[in-house]
């Protein structure tokens, strides 16, 4: 923790340029592109915009971003319903054959993995590509990985190493999907309600994997152990057909010179690794998943073990989350409003702290419950807030590779907790991990507490409007 507390210096107040680019055409384009809506004049002579109603051009295209949002936001809600029933079945069906916390929780391993291995090349893939089709075919490649999966269980020949392959696979076209979308996202909305449509997208999504598809998972796997998995596929085939679906003009790569795949990722790295706030931030999550990684990876055998919980009652506990995510992801942009987006972090790490502290003290699950909704209110303002920062502060050129940089470090943070995690709660027991992410995230928020802070959002986002 000593060596994170470099990177979580305050901003000075002057930042150097955003992407270290010198002024010319290109950033003054981008930087009007992004700038929030105002209704005065800025100094540098722009026009402020016209008051009265929209006319009829400027409802048409509002129309359209509208529609066109609407498909990705459908796209993502049933791929989150799919994503949810399998999430729920895949550590229920590791259980049944091995009890071994190692065994159980190499299948997050498995889960996160291709972030750690893909991210980086996905990005660089999807700043230079036609991103519908790319979303499609991300989709199509679960629809087949899952359906194999789910005729391997009904003629009962599934062992372990298929279900981590089969894991890994998903996970692999997952990212490519995940990166795409966020890339895409931007060009649905305005500028000004970015913060809105990451809040809806991360409501419904939270809503639709834990709320609806968590019991849901639960019970198919409790009628068939093969049904969540053709569940799943079958949503995948939707979700493919949404995609192909958005306007071309949606999708189509930023216009630029292409460079070599590994220079392009090297130029993503390098602009997050430079931009002071964003860089805090991934360090932050990357530090915080390392901890919620240990606890998850072994969160099936906490629920049937220390809470008494079987398949149903663990995809219950697990909608908890979902209450209180849903709710985030309404409120996220309200909380950046009022309370301001580096209040609203901070006070997310502190509620991070207390959930790890009451998760390893309570044998309740109506308790567990309870705390599940407030760690996922907490993690979904995050997430919303976290990556309508990437969107609105990094070039829409680079935002896959900037984007996918984020993930990778989150990613790997998440792989090393789960693998942490295993073998803590084997060598100390199932609590042990609840207990290390008390200390470790206690010492995350006093290191991350003075970078972030309202004044060095407004300064990123200052720098970003000259």
């Amino acid at each position: 923790m000593i060596a994170l507390g470099h990177y979580f210096l305050p901003e000075p107040m002057s930042l150097p340029r955003v992407w270290g680019c010198t002024s010319g055409p290109a950033v003054s384009d981008w930087r009007y592109a992004i700038e929030p809506k105002s209704n005065t004049a800025s100094s540098a002579g722009r026009k402020a915009p016209r008051q009265g109603p929209l006319t009829r051009a400027e409802r048409a295209d509002r129309a359209l971003h509208m529609g066109e949002f609407g498909k990705l936001w459908g796209a993502d809600t049933i791929s989150s319903i799919g994503d949810g029933v399998t999430l729920v079945a895949a550590p229920l069906l590791a259980a049944t054959l091995t009890r071994d916390p190692v065994l159980i929780a190499g299948l997050l391993i498995a889960e996160r993995l291709p972030w750690v291995l893909l991210t980086l090349p996905s990005g660089a893939m999807v700043d230079r590509v036609d991103k519908r089709r790319l979303m499609a075919s991300a989709a199509l490649l679960r629809v087949l990985a899952l359906g194999l999966l789910g005729v391997t269980v009904a003629l009962g020949h599934a062992p372990l190493p298929l279900l981590y392959a089969v894991s890994l696979l998903a996970g692999c076209a997952g990212i490519v999907f995940e990166n795409a979308a966020a890339t895409v996202l931007p060009a649905t909305v305005g500028s000004g309600s970015l913060e809105r449509a990451n809040g809806r997208l991360y409501a419904t999504r939270t809503l639709g994997r834990d709320l609806l598809a968590a019991p849901l998972g639960g019970w198919l796997f409790a009628v068939a152990a093969w049904a969540p998995f053709t569940t799943d596929a079958l949503a995948f085939v939707a979700v493919a057909l949404l995609c192909l679906a958005l306007s071309r003009g949606v999708g189509v790569p930023a216009p630029g010179e292409r460079r070599p795949l590994g220079t392009a990722i090297t130029e993503g790295i390098r602009w997050l690794l430079r931009h002071r706030l964003l860089r805090s931030l991934a360090i932050a999550v990357t530090v915080s998943n390392v901890f919620l990684g240990g606890i998850m990876s072994i969160f099936v055998l906490y629920a049937q073990e220390r809470l008494g919980l079987g398949s149903v009652g663990y995809g219950l506990l697990l909608t908890t989350f979902a209450v209180g995510g849903g709710l985030g992801g309404f409120l996220a942009p309200r909380a950046a409003t009022r309370l301001g987006s580096g209040t609203t972090l901070r006070l997310g790490l502190i509620i991070e702290l207390l959930s790890h502290l009451a998760l390893a003290l309570i044998t309740n699950p109506f308790a567990a419950g309870a705390v599940f909704v407030l760690l996922g209110l907490h993690l979904i303002i995050w997430s919303a807030l976290t990556a309508s920062l990437r969107q609105s502060l990094a070039p829409p050129g680079m935002l896959g590779r900037v984007h996918s940089a984020y993930r990778f470090l989150s990613a790997t943070g998440m792989v090393a907790g789960a693998a942490l995690g295993g073998i803590i709660a084997t060598t100390f027991g199932i609590t042990a991990p609840f207990w290390l992410g008390t200390a470790g995230v206690t010492a995350l928020t006093v290191s991350a507490w003075r970078a972030l802070s309202d004044a060095n959002v407004s300064r990123a986002r200052q720098m970003v409007a000259r």
